[in-house]
């Protein structure tokens, strides 16, 4: 892995992006936020950024002009600069100095890391949100598996992948514990890349969803010990998968 000294020396190949359609996916999602809440220009180039990197418009190892960011955001390069810093201090960017950036790799050790983190906190959000959750609100997630299953009859993979993203998700809301939302969501973003980048690589996920149908089962049955196994198992699971596949690409 480059340090940030060898990358500001390195003769980097900045590879053509496709601007009309990064800037059209950015501008949707820009339009899709809520500018009352998110209106300073660095915290929306820093969020478009994001976003653009977290569904691989902006792929591991694209290297970006400054200027072109600036451009696409519609942006000076003040704020599109103060958003690369942080999202440089989060992993998602390398800088190179006087000239733009790299979009991290998916790194195997980083993902392990992550991994042992999130299998703890989704046991953790499981075993809360069986204890709080309503009966209507699990209905919700039998929704989302139904919605699953239609994903994989189409072969919708990538659609497949965000609905797998809202299950895991609506488990944490439904724990209702704001500090834990804040931790998972400080990881997600990362998983999600690695596994919209992995799964056409992946078997069918139906085990997943044999999985999804198994934890929401022990939910309506009031065993919160029962959903913290076979979430932190699901995600091991999916670990697995995904960290194989990774060190086979590089």
């Amino acid at each position: 892995m480059n340090s940030p000294d060898e990358l500001a020396t390195a003769d980097v190949n900045f590879k053509e992006l496709d601007h009309s359609a990064l800037s059209q996916n950015i501008h949707l999602f820009l339009n899709s936020l809520d500018k009352n809440g998110e209106s300073r220009l660095p915290q929306l180039a820093y969020l478009a950024t994001r976003h653009a990197i977290r569904q691989l418009q902006l792929p591991p190892g694209q290297t970006v002009l400054e200027r072109e960011m600036a451009d696409i955001l519609g942006m000076s390069r003040t704020p599109v600069r103060e958003a690369l810093v942080r999202l440089e201090m989060e992993g998602w960017v390398r800088l190179i100095p006087r000239r733009g950036f790299v979009v991290a790799p998916i790194v195997a050790q980083d993902l392990q890391q992550i991994y042992e983190v999130v299998e703890a906190l989704d046991g953790i959000s499981g075993s809360l949100a069986t204890k709080r959750a309503t009966s209507e609100e699990l209905d919700k997630l039998d929704h989302l598996i139904e919605e699953q299953e239609k994903a994989l009859d189409s072969e919708d993979l990538l659609l497949w992948t965000d609905l797998d993203e809202q299950f895991h998700q609506l488990i944490v809301d439904l724990a209702q514990n704001p500090r834990l939302r804040v931790v998972m969501d400080s990881q997600s973003d990362q998983l999600y890349r690695a596994r919209l980048y992995t799964i056409k690589h992946r078997p069918k996920p139906t085990r997943s969803i044999m999985d999804h149908k198994a934890i929401v089962a022990v939910m309506r049955a009031s065993e919160p010990d029962a959903a913290r196994s076979m979430l932190q198992s699901h995600r091991y699971r999916a670990r697995s998968e995904i960290l194989n596949i990774i060190r086979s690409l590089t």
